[in-house]
């Protein structure tokens, strides 16, 4: 699928990538709609049909990330809500032996994601898997979301990389266009970000992975 060779820089994403998307799908889709829904006297299922909506308003924004602004505007506490159900917080399968062969392979890895600050941190604490990063970089920090024009070109002044040597793995397909447009040569989304619901279908922009391990021939030491 790769060859290796030609890839220095390895950028992944997060939710839906390393981690099962899972523990996110079920958090924003079920889980904050039944608290909404007590919170306001509503059936969950119009508490879901509400929240949707308002969703769909700030979809692609830095503020559809941000857990301030959903505090706010919801009056829940997202990161407490968070903490009641990080058990659900999972490594998607294989991540962990890929993340460690690719760390030794002598690449430079970056964890790139556009969870909010407080999230990440609750995810990283939650499996460890900072330690297989060079750096960890959330968005918010750039005040800029990955499928926003600028976003790669920001990342690239604040930790510099060489686009045409650098791999990103995503399974947003706007931050994969985003990051074709600013120069990334090498794009793979993800089959089946969320282990619960069926695969995604193929895109036919770019080249899926199932699992990690459809990308261990061939890592060898840079």
């Amino acid at each position: 699928m790769l060859d290796w060779k030609d890839i220095d820089t390895v950028l992944l994403d997060m939710d839906g990538t390393v981690l099962d998307l899972h523990f996110d799908n079920y958090f924003w889709e079920e889980f904050v709609p039944a608290r909404y829904g007590e919170l306001h006297g509503l059936a969950a299922d119009e508490a879901a049909r509400l929240l949707r909506a308002r969703y769909e308003n700030v979809k692609g924004t830095l503020d559809w990330y941000c857990l301030d602004f959903w505090s706010n505007s919801l009056a829940l506490d997202i990161p407490r809500l968070k903490e009641v159900i990080r058990h659900k917080i999972a490594l998607r399968p294989h991540a962990e032996e890929f993340l460690q062969q690719l760390r030794d392979s002598g690449r430079d890895v970056l964890l790139v994601t556009n969870a909010h600050p407080q999230s990440l941190a609750l995810k990283l604490q939650t499996t460890g898997i900072d330690r297989h990063f060079h750096r960890t970089i959330s968005s918010h920090d750039l005040q800029l979301a990955k499928e926003n024009a600028g976003f790669w070109h920001t990342l690239r002044e604040e930790h510099p990389f060489e686009p045409a040597r650098t791999l990103l793995i995503d399974d947003n397909l706007a931050v994969l266009r985003q990051a074709r447009a600013e120069g990334i040569a090498h794009l793979l989304g993800v089959q089946q970000p969320d282990s619960q619901r069926p695969p995604l279908l193929p895109s036919p922009e770019f080249r899926q992975i199932h699992q990690f391990t459809d990308l261990l021939p061939g890592l060898q030491t840079r």
